[in-house]
């Protein structure tokens, strides 16, 4: 499996402080499963307040829990159609991830 990138952009309603609420949420979950050592080391992610978005590297298995938690949560929280979110596949130059959201 290639390196992914999971890259959220949000509409203009959606408050980027809750979106960030949001994601430490997903983390702290992910954190029962893996333990905090692991998260610390694994995961990694990046708000971008200019262009409303954010991303979650999901290298490991810890990153990719965080990003299906965040995006469960978000479409709880937000509504679906709040956001949208696309894998970056790294290894091919940042293009998107063929068969991925």
């Amino acid at each position: 499996m290639n390196p992914v990138i999971y890259r959220y952009r949000f509409k203009p309603c959606v408050a980027l402080q809750d979106v960030e609420e949001t994601l430490l949420l997903g983390v702290l979950a992910a954190e029962g499963l893996y333990g905090a050592a692991r998260i610390e080391m694994d995961v990694c992610y990046r708000f971008d307040r200019d262009r409303h978005a954010c991303a979650v590297d999901a290298h490991s298995d810890a990153g990719r829990d965080v990003a299906r938690i965040f995006t469960n949560l978000l479409r709880h929280e937000f509504g679906a159609d709040a956001f949208e979110v696309t894998a970056v596949d790294v290894a091919v130059g940042g293009k998107p991830a063929e068969g991925r959201a």
